[in-house]
């Protein structure tokens, strides 16, 4: 979840069957099961319920939503009941699926739809071993497609991209970010990439991974809000696990709150760990 939304937006994350396409740097094939028709419709009811009043909806599962072995089609219409009270809603999908079925979705919900695909990195050789099965070129037609049908889209980018050398890290991550806004995206959230998955324990074991630390987060979005070209937040889950000071992690845990709610880099927190 991106904290600068969290005023406005409830997020809900679906139970569904394992995502196809495991790629190494992911973790959704966890928590999966298969769902018969009706079930999707039934958490989001059911999340619905116990949820505060926002303008705009997330409806994030393991995979993409136009996965019709995700995400019934018979269940459309249900689901569109269910989300009539909201402005905006954001779904995922997988680049290679934003086609058509996008379309007609987008035509049965009357307000924003927005699409939400991972990128993760622009570098064309580090994608390529992430197995993430699309090229830069892949993303970039998907994102043209959905901006010329009037659809906002979301980009998912890593800090801390396997197979790329430490020293280059930062250059990929602002021409990924540069990548994202020139394909037509409207926000670009960034993820630090974590083990815990196997595949990248496996990575870190072998020297071609290690996690990012809390000040190259920091870097990477300091430059995105810098650009002015669109919305850019930071994901801060567990944002301790990156940081090596007790002292400074919580003060600049809330400098990257603060930001992703104003869209204004701040100065950077000084600490004698120099960051």
């Amino acid at each position: 979840m991106e904290n600068g939304e969290i005023a406005r937006v409830s997020t809900i994350f679906l139970t569904n069957r394992e995502c196809p396409w495991r790629c190494l740097m992911c973790d959704l094939w966890r928590n999966t099961a298969p769902v018969p028709p009706g079930s999707i419709p039934r958490q989001i009811g059911q999340a619905l319920a116990h949820l505060p009043s926002a303008s705009a909806l997330k409806l994030y599962n393991s995979g993409s939503f136009f996965d019709v072995g995700a995400i019934p089609r018979s269940d459309w219409n249900d689901i569109i009941t269910l989300c009539l009270p909201f402005e905006q809603l954001v779904v995922e999908c997988h680049p290679r699926l934003a086609g058509p079925d996008v379309l007609e979705f987008a035509g049965l919900f009357e307000g924003q739809l927005e699409v939400a695909m991972g990128l993760e990195t622009g570098n064309p050789v580090a994608l390529e071993k992430l197995n993430k099965r699309i090229t830069v070129q892949d993303f970039t037609r998907a994102a043209g497609f959905l901006r010329q049908n009037g659809i906002a889209v979301r980009t998912f980018l890593l800090v801390g991209v396997p197979f790329i050398a430490q020293a280059d890290q930062q250059g990929w991550i602002e021409e990924s970010i540069n990548t994202a806004f020139d394909a037509g995206a409207n926000v670009v959230s960034l993820i630090p990439t974590r083990t815990g998955n196997g595949a990248l324990d496996s990575l870190e074991l072998t020297g071609d991974f290690r996690e990012p630390s809390l000040g190259e987060l920091e870097d990477a979005h300091d430059y995105g809000i810098h650009g002015g070209r669109g919305r850019v937040f930071a994901d801060t889950w567990d944002l301790v696990r990156f940081s090596s000071c007790a002292v400074c992690a919580e003060a600049r845990h809330n400098r990257l709150d603060r930001m992703n709610l104003s869209q204004v880099v701040e100065s950077r927190i000084r600490c004698a760990c120099e960051n």
